[in-house]
């Protein structure tokens, strides 16, 4: 799974020219949570390390939730109609 997110995220690189960063951030969870599942499936007592990873987790969806927002509210790209113009000079 991790294999295909950077697939992913190198195609939409080559095909946009951005680097889409909360690829970079699901792949960091998609991490995260395989290792939360080694260490649960072994039967390592539960300690403080366990807590710490679930608290990445959670920090990096909230990262996410900022990353989409951020980019919903201040896009970095003007948007263009079908012959290349600004949207916003047309109106």
């Amino acid at each position: 799974f991790i294999y295909l997110e950077l697939g992913a995220m190198v195609g939409i690189y080559f095909k946009t020219n951005h680097m889409p960063i909360r690829f970079l951030l699901y792949v960091a969870i998609t991490a995260l949570t395989r290792l939360l599942i080694g260490d649960v499936s072994h039967h390592k007592a539960p300690d403080v390390g366990l807590l710490y990873v679930c608290g990445g987790i959670l920090l990096l969806a909230l990262a996410i939730l900022v990353v989409r927002y951020a980019s919903y509210r201040y896009p970095s790209t003007k948007a263009l109609d079908a012959s290349g113009k600004d949207v916003e000079e047309g109106k």
